[in-house]
């Protein structure tokens, strides 16, 4: 996305959303159906927010429908047919999921951490995208150090500075700061597009929802 921001023209999208989080790619992909339907590419710059879905989730992490039975209550019948959902949902859109049986659900504090790196560098938007790639597509563990630099020089990113980053206690301040700022807003779930600064939607709305709000933002 165009990272412009000397126009007043410019639409300003925050979005606050996790790598691990389903429905925040799939919300993106409606939300970016409805930029390119509009032709708005180059009056939107993103920038993507830190949210944690499991801040205290171990370094192991932990089988991914062990972790929706315990939180959710969902049975493999349940999980599978939420499987199946969001696959279609995804392949609407061009995204794949590729969920398996071993898959886990990981900490993403260091991915977090990596992406408010790439943002400085104005590679944010893309590492993103990788990350999700990475987790539902790949079966990559976004959780460890090796692979988030592998995905980081993958962008463009130099490896040596994306690990140096990693290893920034400030970095990691600022980004737990980040992430405390938006639950103190109010946000308590995933994926939150805010508009503007001024308004916001929570959750997968449909392309058409996207496209009425972002429509009356640029006076279309």
């Amino acid at each position: 996305m165009n990272d412009k921001t000397e126009s007043n023209d410019i639409i300003k999208l925050d979005i606050v959303s996790d790598i691990v989080c389903p429905w925040c790619i799939v919300g993106y992909k409606h939300l970016e159906a409805a930029i390119d339907e509009l032709g708005l590419q180059d009056r939107i710059e993103i920038e993507w927010q830190p949210f944690e879905l499991n801040p205290d989730m171990p370094k192991a992490g932990e089988n991914l429908r062990d972790h929706v039975l315990r939180k959710y209550g969902a049975k493999r019948e349940d999980s599978d047919k939420a499987r199946e959902n969001i696959s279609e949902r995804g392949a609407e859109y061009g995204f794949t999921f590729d969920y398996f049986e071993e898959m886990k659900m990981v900490n993403t504090r260091d991915a977090h951490i990596l992406l408010d790196y790439a943002h400085d560098e104005g590679l944010q938007h893309e590492l993103k995208q990788r990350l999700f790639a990475a987790f539902f597509t790949e079966h990559k563990d976004v959780s460890d150090r090796a692979t988030l630099l592998a995905e980081a020089k993958t962008v463009g990113l130099d490896e040596l500075a994306a690990a140096s980053a990693l290893d920034d206690a400030a970095r990691r301040l600022r980004v737990e700061s980040q992430e405390l700022q938006w639950q103190q807003q109010g946000i308590s779930g995933v994926p939150t597009v805010i508009f503007n600064r001024s308004s916001a939607l929570t959750g997968a709305h449909p392309q058409s929802t996207y496209k009425d709000v972002l429509k009356e933002l640029a006076g279309l």
